[in-house]
C-alpha cells in the first residue's frame, strides 16, 4: 500500500479508451493529453509500421499497393492482434516521453464489455510491453458512467448508451456493477457503411469513408426534418469517372434509419431487462448519452420519442470513457472493484 501510494507520487499513470475509431489517452495531473484516430499504416512487404494515429488516417484510401492503412478493430473487436500492440504502445510511449527516471505507471484501458479472453491478454501483454506496471481494464459503458459524473457505486439506476465508432454500449450500473448490459457491433461506422450503400444505390457513384462521414455531419439526422438541405457529393461512377451528385438531408435520414432503428430496439430490450426498482430509477432520472456516434442529430429526441425516457447528453460525450478511466486512476479501490478481470 505504501509502495502504491509512493510510486503513485512520482509516475504519470494512464486511462486510455481503446476505441474502434478513435484512441483517447489520458494522464495524471494532465487530463485528456492525446486523441488520434485508431490506424497504423504499414509497408505490407517488410511490415515495418510507417505511421500511428493522425498521420496514418491521411493515408487511409490514398496509400500505393506496398503500403496499407489498417484499422486493428473492427466493430469492437480486435481483428489484427500485431498492429493493435503496436498502436498500443505508440501510444503509452508517446505519453511516458523520457521514462529514465521515472517509475512503471499504472495503465487503465476502457474495451468494450464484449471483449474475449484472448483479446484481454492481448490488451494487457501490448500494454506491459510499452511499459505498464499494471494494467487494468474497465467495460467501457462502466468507464463513460464515471466520466459522465454519474454515482456507479450508489444503490441508484444509471443507465448509459455509448455510441462509439464500431459498438454501441448499453449499461444499467448500480453499486459499482453492471447489472444489465448490451453489447451491439451498429454504430457509427455502420452509419457511413449505410451512406456509402445508399449513395451507391441511389446515385451510382462509390465514395469513401471520409466523404460518408463528412455527409453523416453535415446532413444526418435521427428524424425527419422538414427544412431541406443539401451537399453536393463527388465520388466515381460505375465507368470509374468522377461523378458529383446533389444529396439532400432526406436522403441520409432515410440511409440511416435502419441503422438508427436497432439501436432504439437495443436500448429498448435492455430497459425491458432491467429490475424494476432500477428501471423507476431510470425513469426519474433519464439515461446518459456517450460516444461520438450519439452525436447524430435528433439521435437524443429521437430515443426519447421512441422509449418515452429522457436522454441526456453528458458533457464532452467524446472523452466520456477517457475521462472515466482517468477519474479511477488513484482509485484502486474502485479500479479492483469495477475491473473486468
Amino acid at each position: 500500500m505504501f509502495l502504491d501510494k509512493l510510486l503513485g507520487m512520482f509516475s504519470n499513470n494512464i486511462g486510455i479508451d481503446l476505441g474502434t475509431a478513435n484512441t483517447a489517452v489520458y494522464m495524471q495531473s494532465k487530463g485528456i493529453i492525446m486523441y488520434e484516430p485508431s490506424i497504423v499504416a504499414i509497408d505490407v512487404k517488410s511490415r515495418k509500421v510507417l505511421a500511428v494515429g493522425k498521420e496514418a488516417k491521411e493515408m487511409v484510401g490514398k496509400t500505393p499497393e506496398n503500403i496499407q492503412a489498417i484499422r486493428p478493430l473492427r466493430d469492437g473487436v480486435i481483428t489484427d492482434f500485431e498492429v493493435t500492440q503496436v498502436m498500443l504502445s505508440y501510444f503509452i510511449k508517446k505519453a511516458l516521453g523520457n521514462t529514465l527516471f521515472k517509475p512503471k505507471p499504472r495503465v487503465v484501458i476502457g474495451v468494450p464489455t464484449g471483449i474475449t479472453p484472448v483479446e484481454k491478454k492481448a490488451v494487457i501483454d501490448a500494454a506491459k510491453n510499452a511499459g505498464a506496471r499494471e494494467v487494468y481494464l474497465i467495460a467501457e459503458p462502466m468507464a463513460a458512467a464515471i466520466g459522465a459524473g454519474l454515482p456507479v457505486d450508489e444503490p441508484v439506476g444509471n443507465m448509459v448508451v455509448d455510441i462509439g465508432g464500431g459498438t454501441t454500449e448499453i449499461a444499467v450500473i448500480s453499486l459499482a456493477g453492471i447489472v444489465v448490459s448490451n453489447s451491439l457491433r451498429i454504430a457509427g461506422d455502420e452509419m457511413n457503411e449505410a451512406i456509402i450503400q445508399y449513395i451507391k444505390r441511389q446515385f451510382h457513384i462509390l465514395i469513401g469513408e471520409q466523404t460518408a462521414e463528412k455527409i453523416k455531419m453535415t446532413l444526418g439526422s435521427a428524424v425527419h426534418e422538414q427544412e431541406q438541405k443539401t451537399m453536393e457529393v463527388r465520388g466515381r461512377d460505375m465507368t470509374g469517372l468522377p461523378k458529383t451528385v446533389e444529396v439532400t438531408n432526406h436522403h441520409i435520414t432515410e440511409a440511416l434509419e435502419d441503422t438508427v432503428s436497432s439501436i432504439i430496439n437495443a436500448i429498448r430490450v435492455t430497459l425491458e431487462k432491467t429490475p424494476p426498482e432500477l428501471a423507476a430509477d431510470i425513469a426519474d432520472r433519464g439515461m446518459v448519452l456517450a460516444g461520438g456516434g450519439s452525436l447524430l442529430k435528433n439521435m437524443d429526441k429521437r430515443i426519447q420519442m421512441e422509449t418515452g425516457i429522457k436522454a441526456i447528453y453528458c458533457e464532452e460525450p467524446l472523452m466520456a470513457v477517457a475521462k472515466g478511466v482517468g477519474k479511477v486512476l488513484d482509485n484502486l479501490e474502485l479500479i479492483r472493484r469495477i475491473s473486468m478481470e
